[in-house]
């Protein structure tokens, strides 16, 4: 894989409109498409490449960096103390990753049953140094917290606690991504699981965004009373992030059709399956933004600096999105990385990236998985 020189910027603007196709989304059987709207508007552009960087090394000053590589399908990465913790999402292990690049394995997860989709998937933490962990088990999807103890390369996990079970599970659609919002609360998305009218009925945990207090508790002022459900009507949802405002934005796969950037509303009706993508009725919620899966299928998403990062698969692309004119979009470092499966926001306003070749569906390479530190891309 070739590294990008950060200095050199957007070369090409590319205005198109994307048209329908017939290809499933990354990890899915293909089936009937829904009838859906025209796509919005995307540019792209791909920065020249550049010498290849070794781990904890940089192209420049402000070029990219390899943090890590040789990972096992990683799925997440959350920061804490300035370290790396990243979940692998077939071997079950928690990763510490220290700036130099070394790796150790901070914790494997017990009861992870997943396969296909599943497995170990989404991670965040909290202000009281407690780790979230959503994962598939026997008996469904779930979200367990564990307190960290230990210091910076020698961090352990201690005893879970259990908070939410029985999402819906299956080889395909789990969902995975948690997040803390702004306003405190932990929100999951969720998969339909294969089973797409789940997403239409409430009282299914599965094809959802839920909210809850960090115990797992219902929080009081959800849309729907002693629901957990904050926004319904959703096929395989995988990247949640807020812009300074507090919109909360969130990352969906489609099936044949569409894939989608929704602009989440408490209490919404996203569609599913009853719509894919732009569908002009006052009954659903409409994305901001759709492309087909091919180019797209998108996972982890994050915000910074006025803009919000999507990393694709299928389409093997980090998408960025201005906030102030969330109908357009850029390409950046198109097939440079391969398949990309989750960015947050890194050290010294920096984007951190994994890579995602090794899941089954990749082309890797022998570095290949791999936690890359880029330069963001200024609005």
């Amino acid at each position: 894989m070739k590294i990008m020189d950060a200095a050199t910027r957007l070369v090409v603007c590319l205005t198109t409109a994307v048209l329908l196709t017939s290809c499933a989304g990354a990890g899915d059987s293909p089936a009937p498409a829904a009838t859906a709207g025209p796509a919005a508007p995307t540019s792209s552009a791909s920065p020249a490449p550049a010498t290849p960087a070794e781990p904890g090394q940089t192209t420049g000053p402000d070029g990219p960096r390899v943090v890590a590589e040789g990972l096992e399908a990683p799925w997440s990465v959350v920061l804490l103390d300035g370290v790396a913790l990243v979940s692998e999402r077939d071997s079950s292990r928690i990763l510490e990753v220290a700036a130099d690049g070394a790796q150790r394995v901070a914790a494997t997860m017990e009861g992870v049953t997943g396969t296909g989709e599943g497995g170990l998937l989404g991670l965040a933490v909290d202000t009281e140094r407690r780790l979230y962990v959503y994962s598939t088990a026997a008996d469904g999807n779930r979200i367990q917290r564990f307190p960290i103890t230990g210091v910076p390369g020698a961090l352990e996990l201690g005893e879970a606690e259990t908070l939410l079970t029985g999402i819906p599970a299956a080889r395909n659609h789990d969902g995975g991504r948690i997040a803390f919002g702004p306003d405190g609360m932990l929100y999951a998305t969720t998969g339909d699981a294969g089973r797409p009218n789940v997403a239409q009925d409430r009282t299914s945990l599965g094809g959802k965004i839920l909210r809850m207090e960090a115990d797992g508790s219902v929080p009081a002022d959800n849309p729907f009373p002693g629901s957990l459900v904050y926004s319904y009507g959703h096929r395989n949802p995988q990247g949640l992030t807020w812009d300074d405002a507090g919109t909360l934005y969130a990352a969906e796969f489609g099936q044949n059709t569409w894939d989608e950037l929704n602009i989440i509303t408490p209490g919404s009706n996203y569609g599913w399956p009853i719509v894919e993508g732009i569908a002009g009725s006052e009954e659903f919620t409409d994305p901001v933004q759709q492309w087909t899966p091919e180019t797209a299928s998108p996972s982890g998403i994050t915000h910074l600096n006025g803009m919000i990062y999507i990393a694709n698969l299928r389409g093997r692309v980090l998408r960025a999105v201005p906030v102030e004119d969330t109908s357009t979009s850029t390409e950046l470092y198109a097939g440079e990385y391969g398949r990309i499966r989750d960015v947050i926001p890194g050290p010294q306003n920096t984007l951190w990236i994994l890579t995602s070749n090794t899941d089954g569906r990749g082309r890797p390479g022998a570095d290949d998985d791999r936690l890359i530190s880029i330069p963001p891309v200024l609005p």
